[in-house]
């Protein structure tokens, strides 16, 4: 099954994008998929939670999941970070993401 995520990258330009949900996928990997964002600058360590260039804000009220403890750790090192900050290789794309509203953060 396909869910609809609305991104609007660093530029300010809003995207509709079909992300599947039976992939183990996580926001930071649809976002490169789509190349919503110049190579190298989205998800450089890999995606586990170490810097902070998958930064986005959460836009709308969707049941994201609990922020772990690695999460917690980067993003308290931001001096963006905002009380709506995720970092989109901590999400995994599941049924419960329908409709979510996401901006990439600025790298600074």
């Amino acid at each position: 099954m396909d869910i609809t995520i609305k991104i609007k990258d660093r530029k300010g330009q809003l995207h509709k994008v079909k992300a599947p949900t039976d992939m183990a996928l996580n926001l930071m990997q649809v976002i490169r998929v789509y190349i919503l964002e110049a190579a190298g600058t989205i998800g450089l360590c890999g995606g586990i939670a170490l810097c902070h260039t998958c930064q986005c804000f959460a836009l709308n009220d969707v049941n994201l999941p609990e922020k772990g403890e690695a999460e917690l750790a980067t993003l308290s090192r931001l001096p963006n970070s905002k009380t709506n900050s995720r970092l989109s290789c901590q999400i995994l794309v599941t049924v419960g993401l329908e409709g979510l509203e996401i901006e990439i953060a600025p790298l600074f």
